[in-house]
């Protein structure tokens, strides 16, 4: 099943505060670009640039320009997970081998203002949207670069915390077996993992994991789930030294819940809502 879906390009998080926003991410030991803002929106961003994947810290700075409902977002659900765009080296061919499945309903380019020391830079992209119910509990779109190499400097991909990707999310759903057959459709029947209280989401070398709200709560003991904070998510991170990861973390003062095994767990209130999962490559 073909459609040029070929992992996640990066996802976004929804935050109050930008400026904040980017501080508490450099804190974490990432390397946080220049900001960038979106033309003709009123929302602008600061990314975590990896080789091949990124995450978007996306927050309002104009309130009376069209914020694509990150308003609405951060009214009801707080600071978090706001979207997985998946990645694709053609848009236009992914949007065409979606749309007979009735999978995608349109396809829109997106410039970006990058304010960069030497002056502006103008990162273009393709995006497709999916069709509602496509991606049952995500908010997911289709992004292809246009201009990637104003997205990639050296500079950008060294980070304190040897952070070199993305592994995937989780994220907490009711019933997650009964959103198999959507998944299936998009992705494969081979890139989907049933069982009690759980769905994987194979995406090319990423995981979307779809946890009950129990099975959450197991996993991430020591951590306050409520309901306050009514979706939860984990952003799982790749490094390339755990011991130098938690090495940098615990002289940061950056607290670690004891949950054991193989990862790093940062807490929510240290990342913009966000439970942040350190794992070894």
């Amino acid at each position: 099943m073909n459609t040029g879906i070929t992992g996640f390009d990066h996802v976004l998080i929804g935050v109050a505060d930008l400026e904040q926003a980017r501080d508490v991410w450099a804190r974490l030991g990432f390397t946080v670009t220049p900001r960038g803002s979106h033309i003709g929106w009123g929302t602008a961003n600061y990314c975590i640039m990896f080789p091949h994947d990124y995450i978007e810290l996306l927050g309002i700075v104009d309130p009376s320009q069209f914020t694509n409902n990150l308003d609405r977002f951060l009214a009801q659900r707080g600071q978090g997970l706001l979207a997985v765009a998946f990645a694709s080296a053609d848009a236009d061919e992914t949007h065409a081998a979606l749309r007979p499945r009735g999978l995608s309903v349109v396809a829109s380019e997106l410039v970006r203002r990058l304010e960069l020391p030497e002056g502006s830079q103008l990162p273009r992209f393709r995006l497709v949207h999916f069709a509602s119910g496509a991606t049952p509990a995500l908010n997911a779109f289709i992004c292809q670069h246009l201009t990637p190499e104003l997205m990639q400097r050296r500079e950008w991909l060294r980070h304190d915390n040897c952070a070199i990707a993305l592994e995937g999310v989780t994220i907490s759903a009711d019933r997650p077996e009964e959103m198999a057959d959507a998944y299936r459709r998009l992705f494969g029947p081979e890139a989907v993992t049933v069982g009690s209280g759980r769905l994987d989401v194979s995406v090319g070398p990423h995981v979307i994991r779809f946890l009950s709200p129990g099975r959450l709560h197991r996993r991430y003991t020591g951590i306050a789930l409520t309901h306050e904070t009514p979706v939860a998510m984990v952003l799982t991170v790749k490094v390339a030294d755990l011991l130098a990861t938690r090495r940098y973390l615990s002289e940061t003062g950056i607290p670690l819940v004891p949950i054991g095994g193989l990862r790093l767990v940062v807490p929510p209130d240290q990342a913009t809502g966000v439970i942040v999962e350190f794992v070894v490559h």
